[in-house]
């Protein structure tokens, strides 16, 4: 399970998606996350899923190492579906029994929130799986830069946020070979209730908060010692510029915003 999250990873190859400008990637990565909450048709999630596709085929990322991402979120995902079932009562009663009624518009509603939920997750592993945390930061604060007018510190969040990227990859290291030591002194992660689970998790948390706490302050040492003082004033070593790809990527998003926007105007509404 630790192995299968993807999100913050980096996956190195030469391909059109990797070579695109990171601010074109990330405003591509939130007009489809926007996209997504523009419809409910199955029109516009076969647009979507076309769209999607074809990002990941031009990336050149397996589907399978991208897919692998969505193991570690199956139980927000199954419960947001029991949730969707259970508690919409609109539409045509299918099961009641108890205090259990099943409506087709429940089922409608939890398949659509399903697939929406496996689209965010994929299209945000996109974007960091063909984009190195620098590039990610960079992208990130020249996109925000027009709200350093109103004083809002867009080098220190995109600098934040750099660093939770880098630290995912490493703390999931870390949390599996605490996991497998501890499993080699007897600990037990599987069996067991939930409270049980909860208290064999202990051994684990501990040592894992010890780790990520003596990271961050090494860290906070060597900036200091560089004499790190925030973004102002400060040069970038490989500028940002955009290319014909970009354009050519800014294209095709809008045809898949058109795409969008005549299936939720021309086709029904399930």
């Amino acid at each position: 399970m630790i192995r299968d999250i993807t999100i913050g990873q980096y996956y190195p190859v030469d391909s059109p998606i990797h070579r695109l400008d990171p601010r074109t990637k990330l405003i591509g990565t939130l007009t489809f996350i926007i996209s997504l909450f523009l419809f409910k048709s199955i029109a516009g999630y076969l647009v979507a899923t076309a769209f999607m596709v074809t990002v990941i085929r031009l990336s050149k990322v397996p589907f399978k190492f991208m897919v692998r991402g969505l193991k570690a979120i199956l139980l927000i995902l199954i419960i947001a579906m029991l949730f969707n079932v259970l508690l919409i009562r609109d539409g045509n009663v299918l099961f009641d029994k108890w205090f259990i009624r099943i409506t087709d518009q429940g089922l409608y509603t939890a398949a659509f929130m399903a697939v929406r939920l496996t689209y965010l997750v994929i299209g945000s592993s996109v974007m960091t799986l063909t984009t190195t945390p620098n590039d990610l930061t960079d992208g990130l604060e020249s996109v925000l830069g027009p709200l350093k007018k109103i004083h809002i510190p867009v080098h220190e969040i995109a600098m934040m946020m750099s660093i939770a990227l880098r630290f995912i990859p490493i703390l999931l290291e870390e949390t599996d070979k605490i996991m497998k030591a501890q499993i080699a002194r007897g600990a037990d992660f599987e069996n067991g209730n939930l409270i049980q689970k909860a208290k064999n998790m202990v051994p684990l948390l501990v040592p894992l908060f010890i780790s990520a706490f003596r990271r961050a302050d090494d860290l906070a040492m060597a900036m200091e010692a560089r004499c790190y003082h925030g973004g102002e004033g400060r040069t970038k070593m490989k500028p940002l510029h955009y290319g014909k790809n970009d354009a050519g990527a800014f294209v095709f998003l809008l045809i898949y915003l058109a795409a969008i926007l005549a299936a939720k105007q021309f086709w029904i509404i399930v």
